[in-house]
């Protein structure tokens, strides 16, 4: 049984579309920190189950996991659709056995060379450090989830403390697109966005701690 699990705040804009790509998946379970919009009705409209608790992915993550019934687990963004063909393709990484974790191939839903560069840029990181972030999703057998201790109660980075405890040796990539939302890149500028992204990451992964990091961040 294969169960997505998706966290989301006042995601009333995206998730719709987000859900309706996850129509294969045996179960779905939204994970909402407190939304002020409509975020939750929209969930429960597709046929979701909801579950609410306070803010913070990383919690809301870890009540996700609590909710949920598969013993695959598949996390995803409330602004990132996966396109055709990815139950196929999890099928397939499921039927190799519960050892490795898998990711998708990162695309933004814009259509400009700003967008490309981006993609380039997260290509790249995948590529030297076997690091994607959470908007490429994460599909994991809770058997491996709860070895490695499962996500912490991060204010964020939540995804790469967790994909760097799973290790190099232990992910892989799937040949289909997750598309993210480049909302947040056209609000806040594709250089700056990009460039406070390298600069969280780099803070922590030179020690800095994530609740630092996350006042920075807002």
């Amino acid at each position: 049984m294969l169960s997505a699990i998706v966290p989301a705040l006042n995601a009333s804009g995206t998730l719709a579309a987000s859900l309706a790509a996850l129509s294969d998946a045996d179960e779905i379970v939204v994970v909402d920190g407190g939304s002020s919009d409509a975020t939750a009705a929209i969930a429960e409209r597709s046929g979701a189950r909801v579950v609410r608790t306070a803010r913070g992915r990383g919690a809301q993550l870890q009540s996700g996991v609590l909710a949920a019934r598969g013993d695959w687990l598949l996390f995803l963004h409330a602004d990132t659709v996966l396109e055709r063909g990815w139950r196929e393709a999890a099928d397939g990484h499921i039927a190799a056995g519960a050892g490795r974790a898998a990711f998708f191939r990162f695309r933004l839903g814009a259509d400009n060379w700003q967008a490309r560069l981006v993609e380039a840029g997260a290509a790249l990181r995948v590529g030297l450090l076997k690091l994607p972030f959470g908007d490429q999703g994460l599909l994991v057998s809770r058997a491996l989830y709860e070895t490695v201790g499962g996500y912490r109660s991060l204010p964020l980075l939540e995804d790469v403390d967790l994909v760097r405890r799973i290790g190099r040796a232990r992910l892989l990539a799937l040949p289909v697109e997750a598309v993210t939302s480049a909302e947040r890149w056209q609000r806040d500028g594709w250089l700056r966005r990009s460039a406070r992204n390298l600069l969280y990451l780099a803070l922590y992964r030179l020690g800095v701690p994530a609740a630092r990091i996350a006042e920075l961040y807002d």
